[in-house]
C-alpha cells in the first residue's frame, strides 16, 4: 500500500477488472458546471465509495461526455476506484459543430475542477481527458495553475493534425510543472511516435508515455491484433491507475520544472 496525496492505494497483486461490456454501469449524477453568472454547462460525477483520486475528464472535440468512449472508460476508472467528473464543453451543450474559443474552454475546464472539488472534498484530482478535451487542459493549467489538481492525464494527445507532423500544439506543455500521462494508440495520426518520442524527452521526469499497440486515435484496434475496444478501455483505465501509483511521493518532487531526467514508462 502507498498513499497518493494522503489516499491509500494497492500497488501490489493483480487488479479486479470486470468485463467493460459486461458489468454494471455506475450510476453516474448529474452535475451543473457554472463557468459564470452566465454559462453554465451539464455534467456526470461517478464517486465510487471508496474513491482515492477524482479525473476531471474532458470529452473530445467531436463528441460529448456520453460518447461510448467515455462512458466506458468511466466505467472502468470506477472500478479501479477513480472518481470522474465528466461534463460538456459549451458548444456541444448547444448542439453546435464548431468548438468554443480557447478561452472559454479553459473557464469551463476551471469551473469543472472547481465542481470535482466541491463533489469530492480531500480527493486528489487529476485533469486532461480524450484529444482536444485534454489539449484544452493542459493549456489552462499553463496559463494559470487549476486548483488541487496533481497531475495531467492524456487519452490520445492531438499533438498535430493528420499527415501533418508538428510538436507546435505541444509547446505549452513545457509551462506544465506537474506530472503527465501520454496514453497514445500507436497508429493515431495525430501524434506521429518519433514526435511523441521528442516530447517525452523535452518533458523528462515529469512525463510518462504508454503506447497502446495498434490503437488508432479514436482507440479502436484492427480485428487482427488479436484484442478487442473492450479489452482496450480496460487497458487505459490500467495504465492510469498504475501512474497514480508511481505518483506516490512524486506529486511535488516533479512540481519542480527545472527537474529533468529520461522519460518513464508504464509497465505493460
Amino acid at each position: 500500500m502507498t498513499a497518493f496525496g494522503g489516499v491509500r492505494h494497492r500497488t501490489s497483486g493483480p487488479l479486479a477488472w470486470g468485463s467493460i461490456g459486461g458489468m454494471a454501469s455506475p450510476l453516474a449524477q448529474p452535475a451543473t458546471i457554472h463557468i459564470d453568472d452566465q454559462r453554465r454547462v451539464s455534467g456526470l460525477m461517478i464517486l465510487p465509495p471508496s474513491a482515492r483520486a477524482c479525473f476531471v475528464l474532458a470529452h473530445g472535440a467531436g463528441a460529448g461526455m456520453t460518447h461510448p468512449f467515455m462512458e466506458a472508460i468511466a466505467a472502468a476508472l470506477s472500478e479501479a476506484a477513480i472518481a470522474t467528473l465528466r461534463f460538456n464543453f459549451p458548444y456541444l451543450e448547444a448542439r453546435g459543430r464548431r468548438p468554443d474559443p480557447p478561452e472559454l474552454c479553459h473557464a469551463t475546464v476551471r469551473a469543472a475542477v472547481d465542481e470535482a472539488a466541491r463533489r469530492a472534498p480531500g480527493l486528489p484530482l487529476i485533469a486532461g481527458g480524450r484529444s482536444f478535451g485534454g489539449r484544452m487542459s493542459s493549456q489552462a493549467q499553463a496559463k494559470t495553475p487549476l486548483p488541487g489538481v496533481r497531475g495531467l492525464a492524456f487519452l490520445g494527445f492531438p499533438l498535430h493534425p493528420a499527415h501533418r507532423p508538428s510538436d507546435d500544439r505541444a509547446r505549452h506543455l513545457l509551462d506544465v510543472a506537474l506530472p503527465l500521462l501520454f496514453l497514445q494508440g500507436s497508429r493515431d495520426e495525430l501524434a506521429d511516435p518519433a514526435l511523441v518520442r521528442r516530447l517525452m524527452a523535452r518533458l523528462g521526469a515529469r512525463a510518462t508515455l504508454k503506447v497502446i499497440a495498434d490503437a488508432d486515435h479514436a482507440f479502436h484496434v484492427r480485428a487482427r491484433s488479436g484484442r478487442n475496444d473492450r479489452q482496450v478501455i480496460v487497458e487505459l483505465a490500467r495504465a492510469l491507475d498504475d501512474w497514480l501509483a508511481s505518483m506516490s511521493g512524486e506529486i511535488t518532487s516533479c512540481a519542480d520544472p527545472s527537474r529533468r531526467g529520461p522519460d518513464r514508462t508504464v509497465p505493460d
